[in-house]
């Protein structure tokens, strides 16, 4: 064989073994990848793992009274690895399996248990070491399943695989749902409490290493957390789950009569500024009302007359006028450049302030605010802007939008219209918890300060941090305006447009509003649409709480006081019948007084028990069985009386029971007439008495 052949033979034998080489890889790869190929793939799945984070117990909320408002609670998802170590044993699978599934549809009640039976032989068919039983199982029920046979084998080896979640719950429902918020992953700072302190709530998350199995899923390497979670500290809120029950009820019952679009009642502590309750309703549909939007804090309107308070301060403030300063409404018109002013209720004529005030006339408060502040109109702004009314109140919940007050410097401010306009409350924009704010102020003794609504957070009983209201200014005026404004506001309910709100038990001052609002797209000029409101303080003589109620859309009506006035009547009278410390104190008696309590003339023993019972000593002992009382400038004195036969005795200031029984004993028939004590008798005492004669006697 020459050269050339033996080098072509090498050439051919070598190419042959190349392509056979890659055949035979060829080959290989195909078995890999469609004969063995599950295989590989599980075994590439278990050798990927990661680590996992798991989200902690969020902390709990409570009210301001220790419920509980917000808590999470344990929840499992279960899932069941079909080749744990202790159901590795065919026949240990066999055996139970059915008695697994009859237990498991007689709890779960979703599926038969021939059901569950074929689903638990097929993925043990399939070697599923992750098959999802179910989700959202509580921890009793999970005990409870624990016991099921395969799982009682033990508590790593009996294939139950138990995933814990964390599911927030809110024990009384809808109360103060908005306040509380929600922590959703679709907002960046959630809602409410749940979100603003969601960095002391939602505690430190733990670590957990997982493995990828086969079909992707990421399964618990270990039964416990490689690093445990750290639970969330705990807030304590001003809410007060009562009052805020009170307050929902009221006003989604006034919503309902009036028909209206949506409204909000904040009810807050005067003193410590903390926000005892709030509701948050919108309409859904005819007699349907859900808490949709935080009106209190984010729906901010021109608030209408319940302004003016601010308008008159500003104008005392500047002794512009006093209260008995007199004013002209004219027929209730007000004409200014381009725009004419309104009273609801047409002209009241020539008045006092405190008379415009009290009948809410937008003429008055526009006339003077214009007359005294229209060359100068910053000097009416700066009032406002020095108090930081035109700031947010910079509170503890997200949401709160800013106030608009107007100042000459402003675009849109108008020299003819803007001003006139603020004075009863338009050309502005204010939240509902903004102006109580403001009210509450008044209340405070002049001392502004921004409503909080968490006082304390702690961690595992123990205090960690606390919160009191921030103080805005320490005074809105002097104190010289400050009592006017006060009696200027307790008048408006005594004898002016809020007379519905007064009470003979104790002392309310407020102011109503009727707002007409601005349509979205044609303004004021649009359909006409309201907002009835109703804002003050009780008791007025002591404040102890404020209260704003905003109803916007009415149908039924739309003034404050008949819309909104009754929600606040209803809180307010509820709060006073069941808080103690409002209640007038009662004058104590010590042993020595000269001024005892006042006693009905009559027996002079029975007194005596009471006084004694008291512990009164009676400075004027009567000897004789019966007595007469004087009423001197000094106070009550005791006259003894002695019974004289045949004659008709003094009954005046006795009850009933011992007049008829002394008229009756001296033979008198008796005619009674009203209750009380006897005031007068038709038969003047000392005359003298005959058989059968009649008298009249007068209880008052």
């Amino acid at each position: 064989m020459n050269i050339r052949d033996n080098i072509l033979m090498r050439v051919y034998l070598s190419f042959g073994l190349i392509v056979l080489l890659a055949v035979a890889v060829l080959v290989r790869l195909c078995d890999v990848q469609f004969v063995e190929g599950q295989k590989w793939r599980a075994m590439a799945d278990s050798l990927s793992t990661k680590y996992i984070n798991i989200a902690a117990a969020r902390g709990n909320i409570y009210s301001n009274d220790g419920s509980l408002l917000a808590t999470s609670i344990p929840e499992y998802e279960l899932r069941m690895d079909l080749y744990a170590g202790g159901i590795l044993d065919n026949d240990v699978f066999n055996e139970k399996v059915d008695s697994l599934a009859f237990k498991l549809s007689q709890f779960f009640k979703d599926k038969s248990a021939k059901e569950y039976s074929r689903t638990l032989r097929a993925a043990r068919r399939d070697s599923l070491r992750y098959l999802l039983i179910k989700r959202d199982v509580g921890y009793q029920d999970l005990k409870i399943i624990r016991s099921f046979p395969l799982y009682n084998i033990g508590k790593y080896t009996g294939g139950l695989i138990a995933i814990q979640q964390n599911k927030r719950i809110k024990p009384f429902k809808y109360l103060a749902a908005r306040t509380i918020g929600y922590k959703n992953e679709n907002v960046a700072n959630g809602v409410g409490l749940e979100g603003a302190f969601g960095e002391y709530i939602n505690g430190e998350s733990g670590k957990r290493l997982v493995q990828r199995i086969s079909g992707g899923v990421w399964m618990p390497v270990n039964d416990e957390a490689e690093v445990a979670p750290k639970e969330g500290a705990d807030i304590i809120s001003t809410i007060d789950i009562n009052m805020q029950d009170l307050v929902q009820t009221a006003l989604e019952k006034q919503l309902k009569i009036s028909d209206a679009d949506y409204g909000t009642v904040i009810l807050m502590e005067v003193n410590s500024g903390e926000v005892r309750a709030v509701a948050n309703y919108s309409r859904m549909s005819k007699g349907v009302y859900k808490e949709q939007f935080n009106y209190a804090i984010g729906g901010s309107q021109d608030p209408g007359s319940t302004f003016k308070l601010a308008s008159y301060m500003a104008l005392l403030e500047d002794e512009k006028i006093d209260t008995n300063t007199l004013v002209s409404t004219g027929d209730g018109t007000y004409r200014i450049p381009g725009h004419t002013i309104r009273d609801s209720h047409g002209g009241i004529g020539t008045v006092t302030v405190m008379k415009a005030f009290e009948q809410s006339a937008n003429t008055a408060i526009a006339k003077l605010v214009n007359l005294h502040y229209k060359e100068n109109p910053s000097q009416f702004t700066d009032h406002l802007y020095d108090i930081h009314m035109n700031e947010r109140l910079g509170l503890q919940i997200p949401g709160e939008t800013r106030p608009v007050i107007k100042n000459p410097t402003y675009q849109s401010w108008n020299k003819n219209m803007t001003l006139p306009q603020m004075a009863y409350g338009y050309e502005m924009l204010l939240t509902p918890l903004q102006m109580l704010a403001f009210y509450n102020a008044v209340a405070n003794n002049g001392k502004y300060i921004a409503p909080i609504f968490v006082k304390e957070i702690r961690r595992l009983g123990n205090p960690i941090e606390q919160f009191q209201a921030r103080v805005i200014a320490e005074e809105i005026c002097s104190p010289k305006t400050l009592k006017k404004l006060q009696a200027m506001l307790e008048n408006v309910v005594t004898q002016g447009t809020g007379k519905l709100m007064g009470s003979d038990s104790y002392r309310v001052a407020g102011k109503t509003g009727t707002a007409q609002v601005a349509d979205a797209n044609r303004g004021y000029r649009g359909k006409r649409s309201y907002q009835a409101s109703f804002c003050g303080y009780f008791p007025a003589d002591k404040p102890k709480y404020s209260i704003i109620v905003s109803i916007n859309g009415p149908k039924n009506g739309y003034y404050g006081a008949t819309v909104a006035g009754p929600v606040f009547k209803e809180i307010a009278d509820r709060i006073y019948a069941s808080d103690m410390e409002m209640y007038n104190n009662i004058p104590e008696h010590f042993v020595g007084n000269t001024t005892k309590p006042e006693a009905k003339a009559g027996h002079s023993k029975a007194v005596k028990r009471v006084y004694n019972a008291f512990g009164v000593k009676s400075l004027y002992a009567a000897k004789s069985d019966y007595f007469n009382s004087v009423d001197t400038s000094n106070g009550i004195v005791y006259q003894e009386y002695s019974l004289t036969k045949g004659v008709v005795p003094n009954v005046k200031g006795m009850g009933l029971k011992d007049a008829l029984y002394l008229l009756g004993n001296a033979g008198l028939k008796t005619k009674v007439r009203g209750s009380g004590k006897v005031v007068s008798q038709s038969i003047a005492a000392g005359s003298k008495t005959g058989r059968g004669l009649s008298v009249q006697i007068d209880l008052q």
